[in-house]
């Protein structure tokens, strides 16, 4: 069954606004199961870890199946490989540091200009305090997909560590990401994953990736603010962890340093549970294409996330369709009509005559949210030469956004022009 969209859109309470969300790239809405968890967490389980009373058990177990459905979502091997933290940035500035027990000055660390500047900055901080070298890979910019000849050029670098984005939060283009991957481990390199992007749009298999780590944030699909990282058990094990004395020495825990934000935790719990309906409901016809590889709510969840992807290629025909039609556009990433498979639905554009925060306000006239800047994509922007003149507009839609949005976000953007 495809994708019914008032059902769909019934389980988001803010899409009673008169608006149309388009901002969904840095931060989608949030689905009533996660609101509930939240709720039923602060009212009936507010506790610390691993008291001896019925409040705390409960508390424990909410953040144990909140661990389990992450790492179902993920298809990790076991839910010990989910470490949870305060959102992707943070996750990715501790384990920096903690990889960085493993390196020595000299060794080079290899970064794309494609991705947001949390996959970046760690890591570039972590060189300049280490005597690291950074070895950056380029993208191409007529279609924003990276370019993997200066890849294969970087690794013959042997670096430690390669880090990169499943999907650009500017331009929407998908990494081949089991092809990197497999690339960086026949050179020797670790492999980190930025997956904040990608999450809400399409399956995530670790497993069959086969990537050492990847991270992604819950407010990116339909949750609360927290990060989930995703860490190969044996290397999670073998590290060790920054934390106070008394703290757990077991993994995941050693890495949760402090009090976690447990209602957030059960609030991602919910998020993923809505998921799980949207496979059991609307999945069902991807159900055999998937069930030799998994089961239970993994297929559940996996269904969910290949429907998803389905109706969003086309979501970016519409997109590509309507912002084709506006006069001095210009459109970045992917724009080929056979690849729109091989982009998530961000479009990132120019309008000759206005700056990206002309348009983003003009279209706030018309209750229609999108956003303007650099996204923290930093490298992208100056890239393309386009830092200095206020970077790009971006409009990025999910799965609860209707077609019938997409014209009229065409059309205002004709008469914003137009007029």
């Amino acid at each position: 069954m495809p994708l019914l969209l008032n059902a769909i859109r019934s389980q988001f309470p803010a899409l009673k606004r008169p608006a149309i969300f388009l901002d969904n790239p840095g931060g989608t809405q949030v689905a009533r199961a996660c609101v509930d968890r939240i709720q039923s967490y602060l009212y009936d389980m507010n506790a610390n870890h691993g008291g001896h009373f019925a409040t705390s058990r409960a508390s424990d177990a909410s953040i144990e199946q909140a661990r389990e459905i992450m790492a179902d979502f993920l298809n990790a091997a076991s839910p010990n490989e989910i470490i949870f933290g305060a959102n992707m940035t943070t996750l990715t500035f501790m384990m920096s540091r903690t990889l960085g027990q493993l390196f020595q000055p000299g060794e080079t660390i290899v970064l794309t200009r494609l991705d947001h500047d949390a996959n970046v900055s760690p890591w570039m901080l972590l060189a300049r305090d280490l005597g690291l070298n950074v070895r950056f890979v380029d993208f191409r910019p007529e279609d924003g997909t990276l370019d993997l000849e200066d890849l294969r050029r970087a690794l013959e670098e042997h670096p430690r560590l390669v880090a990169f984005g499943y999907a650009s939060n500017a331009l929407g283009t998908i990494s081949p990401v089991e092809e990197i991957t497999r690339m960086a481990h026949e050179a020797g390199a670790l492999v980190y994953i930025d997956a904040v992007q990608y999450a809400p749009h399409g399956p995530i298999d670790v497993q069959k990736i086969g990537c050492d780590f990847l991270v992604c944030s819950a407010y990116k699909f339909f949750g609360p603010h927290l990060g989930a990282l995703y860490g190969r058990l044996d290397l999670l094990e073998s590290l060790p962890a920054y934390k106070v004395r008394p703290a757990p020495a077991e993994t995941p825990h050693k890495f949760e340093t402090g009090t976690g934000n447990f209602e957030h935790m059960a609030g991602t719990l919910g998020a993923l549970e809505y998921l799980e309906w949207v496979g059991q409901t609307f999945g069902e016809e991807y159900g055999e294409l998937l069930a030799g590889a998994y089961s239970g709510r993994r297929l559940s969840l996996k269904q969910a996330m290949t429907a998803i992807h389905a109706y969003e290629v086309e979501l970016n025909r519409e997109l590509l369709a309507e912002l084709n039609s506006v006069p001095g556009a210009r459109v970045y990433g992917i724009t080929d009509p056979t690849k729109l498979d091989r982009r998530v639905p961000t479009f990132a554009l120019t309008v000759e005559g206005f700056t990206p925060a002309e348009i983003a306000k003009r279209l706030d006239e018309y209750n229609i949210y999108t956003w303007d800047g650099n996204f923290y994509a930093l490298e992208v922007t100056t890239r393309l030469g386009l830092e200095d003149k206020g970077g790009l507009l971006r409009i990025g839609a999910t799965h609860y956004n209707t077609v019938e949005e997409i014209h009229q976000l065409g059309k205002a953007l004709r008469e914003i022009v137009g007029g």
